[in-house]
Order: structure tokens, then C-alpha cells, then sequence
């Protein structure tokens, strides 16, 4: 039997709205997969231990305040000294355009808007989710 896809949904910085991530959460969990929130007001180093410990293939991020640049930067950092630098770093929430190619570069394997539906995100995670080992 394949194992689920295991993925990790966290709310970096100081932003409190997650009804989002908890809306998406239930979207990947229809879908069979394995999903692990960790709630709001979380540090980089806490989310990177957490994808650790759960095994994570995927960590979305979830931000809303404005600080999406910043953050993906210091959650990749923390990704990779916790040796989870192969999970795939995805963002949603509050993202211009503009700054797709710049989260790009920071490691964010996609990019999911407020305009993204909740199809959209299932989709992308069935389809590029596993993590090589």
C-alpha cells in the first residue's frame, strides 16, 4: 500500500486569519491526504522541526500579512539546517503577482493567491506532493 502524501500547513509570524489554511487542511484531508496543521504564530525553526517530525512532502504556507517574502525565506532557511531541505515549499494567501518569481527563487515550489480554489491546491499536491528520498 503507497503511503498518503504527508503534508504540513503552517501560519509563519505574527498573522492571525487562518480560516483559510484550516479550509484548505479539510480540502487535502477529503482528498486523502495526510495533513498536519500547526496552528497560528508560528517560527520558522518550529514549522522546519514539525516538517521533520511529521515527515513531511510538502509544507504550505499560509500568509496573509504581507511578510510572504521574508518568511518563505527564513522558513527555506530553516528547512534545509533541519535536513528537510526535499520537502516542497508551497505559499498561499495574500501574494502579488509581482512577487511569484522572487518566492520562486526562495524555494516556493508554487504559489496559490486568494483567487486560487481549493481544487487548484488538491490538484498540485496529488500531482507533485511525494518527495524524493
Amino acid at each position: 500500500m503507497i503511503e498518503p502524501i504527508r503534508v504540513l500547513v503552517a501560519k509563519p509570524g505574527v498573522d492571525g486569519h487562518d480560516v483559510g489554511a484550516k479550509l484548505v487542511c479539510r480540502a487535502l484531508m477529503d482528498a486523502g491526504i495526510s495533513v498536519v496543521y500547526t496552528g497560528l504564530r508560528q517560527s520558522p525553526d518550529a514549522i522546519a522541526a514539525a516538517a521533520r517530525d511529521h515527515r513531511a512532502d510538502v509544507v504550505g504556507l499560509s500568509i496573509m500579512s504581507g511578510a510572504h517574502l521574508t518568511l518563505c525565506e527564513k522558513v527555506a532557511a530553516s528547512l534545509k539546517q533541519a535536513g528537510m531541505g526535499n520537502a516542497k515549499l508551497i505559499v498561499g494567501g495574500v501574494i502579488p503577482a509581482r512577487d511569484h518569481e522572487a518566492l520562486a527563487k526562495l524555494g516556493a515550489r508554487a504559489v496559490f493567491g486568494v483567487s486560487a480554489t481549493l481544487d487548484e491546491v488538491v490538484r498540485w499536491v496529488e500531482e507533485n506532493g511525494r518527495r524524493a528520498s
